[in-house]
């Protein structure tokens, strides 16, 4: 009992240097996916992506999910979500967590014009990375969730190509 105590007493040391996000990447496992970072789908620094793929792929490619991370649109970087990611390709899915320009660079409406611009991408890319392009679902976290929300029901974000969508998972987000 006291060797617990002890083993869970220096991961708690260890951990309790990290951000919420920084433990849980910690504690991902890089055997269980291919990645693919940085990869640019705009100009902008911050116009970049992380593709996580599944190391098995089903017959006919792996469901698509692109991940938007929440911030109240003034923080956040795709690096810290790895554990979603991982996560996600680990269960089949090719994942895709693009970062995007925040509060104060940008205000409302740019920072859904760059995840259009990251959906587009998507569309254009998912098959290059074993994804199936009839699967493509888009998800998000707290503001994530609201970014993927209006990707998924308004039509103005990604045109035509919003019927492309298998679906929308939103997780906290601010709906009205």
């Amino acid at each position: 009992m006291a060797r617990r105590t002890g083993i869970f007493a220096a991961i708690g040391a260890l951990l309790s240097g990290c951000s919420a996000t920084g433990a849980l990447n910690a504690l991902v496992s890089r055997n269980s996916y291919r990645g693919t970072e940085g990869v640019a789908y705009g100009a902008g620094p911050r116009q970049k992506l992380d593709v996580y793929q599944p190391l098995d792929t089903a017959p006919g490619g792996a469901p698509v999910i692109v991940f938007f991370y929440g911030g109240n649109w003034e923080t956040g970087e795709r690096a810290s979500y790895r554990f979603v990611g991982e996560a996600l390709a680990a269960g089949g899915a090719l994942t895709i967590i693009p970062d995007y320009r925040l509060v104060p660079e940008v205000h409302y409406p740019e920072f859904l014009n760059d995840n259009a611009a990251a959906m587009a991408w998507v569309f254009d890319h998912a098959k290059d990375f074993g994804g199936d392009p009839s699967k493509i679902y888009v998800m998000g976290h707290s503001a994530g969730a609201y970014n993927a929300s209006m990707l998924a029901l308004d039509p103005r974000w990604l045109g035509p190509r919003r019927e492309r969508l298998a679906g929308f998972i939103g997780l906290a987000g601010p709906y009205d």
